[in-house]
């Protein structure tokens, strides 16, 4: 429930006039001023909410939200209204309407709801009247759901999480700091059970709690093998408590031996070492039972892994069926038969239309000689273009290469003037390499510029 103490007031809680008119009455039409109606009840339904987060709670009634927003000797007029506008809107319900919307038999096992008040609430509603009970609770919806996330969250990050069942004391001591109360615990296990996560039960008077294991969807009901590990693992715990007590008595045993023996009290002494033993031998046979039920718990475990292994298997041999449902080996026989037969014709099909069209009258080796025959005729400077090698000596003489050299002419040549310049002109503009150095009528000479 929120409390005073714990509550961060708004800032406008010190202007006293912004405070009259929120600690005011609600006018009985709200189409008489819809924004001041609105105004008032935006601001209390922000603060309740807020309020409840605060303090770590999940429940709500009128009178401690009295107590909570009391002011100056004064407590809203209000705020009755707001919970009926609340409950309107879905952002709380009733907490008897909200336990009962989860199938589990709550009233067996929840704690600190009494049938009382929704019959309070039923008659007075029966009986036309506007007000809400001062102890009616009603359940922060938003809230829960909050609370009964970090629960499931504090769960799977703690030593129990190896534990499908849990113990409602356990839980309590595991849930102290996200719960403020049982009510609060209780109703975060009651949105939990609604959301099919928890199952929550009686066994021999204690409330146990089974928890969605992970890799499930929805936590599965309690079975009696669930039952069967609870009592192993709630035995396990005793006899590990009883082994741990005697072995420090077999220890105080001891100590007192050394004491009394230090004072001469030998026989004394004695009757504590005899005793000793005696502890010893009981935490022996204790913890002998200790490591068979812990055996038990491990083949236990392994079975349930067992399980799971095999259902994935079956589940994998299923979708494997129904994957080669339309298949079988003959077919696949006769695809691949049609497929191979489909590439051969493309093969043939392809050389024919690269082998091209030849006529009967056509001779091909005419052909190709022909065309050999122009290659050889396209080259310039080909071999048949060359003078034929000599026979006789690599070494002529001088004699019969200057006898074999064509006479000086001695004449004019024939060429005029006007020729030859266009001529060089034409070499210059050309980039021959060549220019004009001198022309005379005598030489008719050019002369390479280096």
């Amino acid at each position: 429930m929120p409390n005073a103490s714990e509550t961060t007031l708004p800032p406008e809680w010190d202007d006293d006039e912004r405070m009259n008119f929120l600690f005011s009455e609600f006018k009985e039409n709200r189409d008489v001023n819809t924004t001041d109606w609105d105004s008032k009840m935006d601001f209390w339904t922000a603060l309740i909410t807020k309020s409840c987060r605060e303090c770590g709670s999940v429940l709500v009634n009128l009178q401690d939200l009295n107590k909570t927003f009391r002011r100056k000797e004064k407590s809203p007029l209000g705020l009755s209204t707001v919970l009926q506008s609340m409950a309107r809107c879905g952002q709380i319900q009733r907490e008897s309407e909200f336990a009962a919307s989860v199938d589990c038999g709550w009233v067996s096992w929840s704690v600190g709801m009494l049938l009382v008040k929704p019959l309070k609430w039923t008659f007075s509603t029966l009986l036309g009247s506007s007000r809400v009970p001062l102890e009616e609770c009603f359940v922060v919806l938003d809230l829960v759901k909050e609370k009964a996330a970090e629960l499931l969250k504090v769960y799977q990050s703690s030593e129990f999480s190896s534990c499908s069942v849990v113990s409602f004391q356990e839980l309590c001591s595991l849930s102290s700091d996200i719960c403020a109360d049982e009510s609060t615990l209780c109703m975060a296990l009651l949105q939990l059970q609604k959301d099919k996560q928890v199952v929550v039960s009686l066994h021999e008077g204690d409330k146990i709690v089974k928890f969605c294991q992970p890799g499930q969807e929805r936590v599965s009901p309690l079975s009696d093998v669930d039952i069967g590990v609870y009592q192993l693992q709630r035995s396990e715990k005793l006899l590990g408590e009883r082994v741990q007590k005697l072995s420090l008595e077999a220890d105080g045993c001891t100590e007192d031996a050394r004491n009394l023996l230090r004072e001469g009290k030998k026989s004394q002494a004695l009757r504590c070492l005899r005793g000793r033993k005696r502890v010893e031998k009981r935490a022996d046979n204790l913890f002998a039972q200790l490591e068979t039920i812990r055996g038990i718990l491990d083949r236990i475990a392994q079975s349930q892994t067992d399980k799971m292994v095999m259902q994935a298997y079956q589940a994998g041999v299923s979708a494997l069926r129904l994957s080669l449902k339309d298949m079988s080996v003959e077919r696949a026989e006769t695809l691949v038969d049609q497929i191979q037969e489909l590439c051969d014709t493309q093969d043939e099909v392809n050389r024919t239309i690269s082998s091209g069209v030849i006529t009967a009258d056509e001779n091909v080796d005419e052909l190709e000689e022909e065309l050999k025959a122009l290659l050889d005729e396209s080259k310039p400077g080909s071999i048949s273009d060359l003078p034929a090698v000599p026979t006789n000596g690599l070494g002529p003489s001088r004699e019969s290469i200057l006898s074999s050299l064509p006479d000086v002419p001695r004449s004019h040549l024939g060429v005029s003037t006007d020729e030859l310049e266009e001529e060089l002109n034409r070499l210059t503009v050309s980039g021959t390499g060549f220019q004009q150095k001198k022309v005379t009528s005598a030489g008719r000479r050019l002369e390479p510029t280096q």
